[in-house]
């Protein structure tokens, strides 16, 4: 091999140690931030099975009881969904647990604004307050129940899952749609792209929270897809579902 294509690779190579680096970096050393938290009065210690992601029961979407509700500011209209964040009570020596020990959450849900109370006493989700509505659960390794609202500092952090990426069929002959979940990483979902066996690759629009539609029949036909995180990065999944699949099945795809 020539030197100088050797030293190009040798280079190339290096960019991609530091670029994979830099990626990590950004997760661990992203700064605390100051907001507000208190829990949901569910029943299991989760939050609503139906919530604005569209994850439906969030223990068959691998969320289980470590979930949380955002407020708008967070939610961005649903872009959020599937996101990790780590979540510590602090400033607080009645409720905060002792050593402030951290929880890690998944975005599943939306916490609506009420602008008919007060941001301070009520309307914790209302515009522009950082606020978590999280699971019992959760609250309880951070703080007291007996707390109505504490203050919290949170931060971005990796999703880990076990497991590749979930793909769960739903729509009609002509209108196909995907709920997207188990995604790690970033955990938020930017873009999807789906492939028939008769087709090309298709984009797919958000319909809601990370349900990805589209106007095409793509029934009798093996599916694969392209998805896109927010930080860029992209997975592809070849034949993901038969051409047998049916609408309702959840198939299992690469993991990032």
């Amino acid at each position: 091999m020539p030197l100088f294509l050797m030293c190009a690779l040798q280079s190339i190579l290096l960019y991609l140690i530091l670029l994979h680096s830099f990626n990590i970096a950004a997760y661990m050393d992203e700064e605390w931030k100051k907001a507000t938290a208190t829990y949901t009065n569910d029943t299991d210690g989760s939050l609503i099975t139906e919530g604005a992601c569209g994850y439906g029961d969030i223990h068959k979407a691998s969320y289980g009881k470590h979930s949380a509700g955002l407020s708008t500011i967070l939610f961005s209209r649903g872009s959020a969904c599937g996101a990790c964040y780590e979540i510590r009570c602090v400033d607080h020596i009645l409720w905060c647990m002792l050593g402030s020990p951290s929880v890690v959450v998944t975005a599943t849900d939306f916490c609506p604004p009420n602008y008919g109370l007060s941001e301070d006493y009520g309307g914790w989700c209302n515009f522009p307050r950082v606020h978590f509505e999280i699971s019992q659960v959760a609250f309880s390794e951070i703080a007291k129940r007996k707390a109505d609202i504490v203050p919290v500092q949170y931060r971005r952090v990796k999703c880990q899952r076990s497991g590749g990426l979930k793909f769960t069929m739903s729509g009609s002959s002509h209108f196909y749609q995907v709920l997207i979940t188990n995604v790690g990483m970033d955990g938020e979902v930017a873009a999807v792209k789906v492939k028939g066996s008769r087709t090309g690759w298709i984009p797919m629009a958000r319909n809601w929270g990370q349900n990805w539609h589209c106007n095409v029949n793509l029934q009798y036909q093996p599916l694969s897809f392209e998805v896109t995180i927010s930080s860029g990065k992209t997975l592809t999944s070849y034949n993901v579902a038969p051409s047998n699949w049916k609408l309702g099945q959840t198939f299992e795809g690469k993991q990032f």
